[in-house]
């Protein structure tokens, strides 16, 4: 009880109360966080259910969800007009790269996707361009966080770094899962499917969708949440339900780490 009290009354809890930036979301916004978490948490069981259908099932419905919450988020923010129109510069880049990436094995090397998730236009699958909408925003927070800035150098760097950290969860679990493949990862690849070039390309691509995008303010508390359980479903995921205790204990370290020193700033920023 002494260390809750603590807790309670501690500069931190006061300065996060006081900050406008970092305002705890309402209770609209709190429902949507849950149902988004409680529709990736049933992917495991829609898989033990239905099998392989029910896991590509599953993968779909919670990147829907979670760029469902992240847009709900911008539009809170931003207005629908504006969080739909970053969304749509967002999904499109997010697509380029993956077009050119496929194609010529520039920047993350030479791969391809399977026919595991459909539709695909230029051979790469819709969900894809998505899934670079619903981390994309959360790494812009991030970037704020650790730089007080919202634009420059020092941000485009930081945002690349916090949406490259999730991929160190992301690609051994969609390469198992046979969503897609790399042609050549070479000796010493990353959990000896990832080549370490395609992290390189994620750290530009990442950078270059920042630049064009030149996202403005964003609400950190709910971008943050929104990485955190992002995180922590993963972390769970693959060391409980997917058998990659290696990226789960590797993607658990590098995307915390980056996650743990957006924490400790965040009474810090103002709006």
């Amino acid at each position: 009880m002494n260390a809750w009290r603590q807790l309670r009354g501690s500069r931190w809890v006061t300065a996060v109360r006081t900050n406008r930036a970092s305002a705890l979301p309402d209770r609209t916004t709190w429902i949507v966080l849950a149902l988004w978490a409680l529709v990736f948490i049933c992917v495991p069981i829609l898989r033990w259910t239905w099998g392989e259908p029910g896991l590509t099932i599953g993968i779909m419905l919670g990147v829907i969800a979670q760029v469902g919450v992240v847009l709900f988020v911008l539009s809170r923010a931003w207005g629908w007009r504006a969080a739909l129109t970053t969304s749509a510069l967002v999904i499109f880049c997010g697509w380029a790269v993956e077009f050119v990436g496929h194609t010529t094995g520039f920047p993350f090397g030479s791969y391809d996707y399977t026919p595991r998730f459909q539709p695909q236009i230029g051979a790469v699958p819709l969900l894809i361009p998505l899934a670079w909408m619903m981390m994309m925003p959360p790494s812009w927070a991030l970037a704020h966080l650790l730089t007080g800035k919202w634009s420059g150098w020092q941000f485009i760097v930081a945002s690349a770094v916090a949406m490259t950290a999730w991929d160190f969860f992301l690609d051994p679990q969609m390469v198992t899962w046979n969503a897609w493949v790399f042609e050549n990862p070479g000796a010493g690849a990353y959990v000896g499917l990832i080549p370490w070039t395609n992290f390189l390309g994620w750290l530009l691509a990442s950078a270059l969708i920042t630049m064009i995008a030149r996202p403005r303010r964003l609400p950190l508390l709910p971008m943050l949440i929104i990485y955190i359980i992002t995180w922590a479903l993963h972390l769970i995921g693959q060391l409980f339900f997917w058998g990659l205790p290696t990226s789960a204990v590797v993607g658990g370290v590098i995307m915390g780490a980056v996650m743990v020193m957006g924490i400790v700033r965040l009474p810090e920023r103002a709006p």
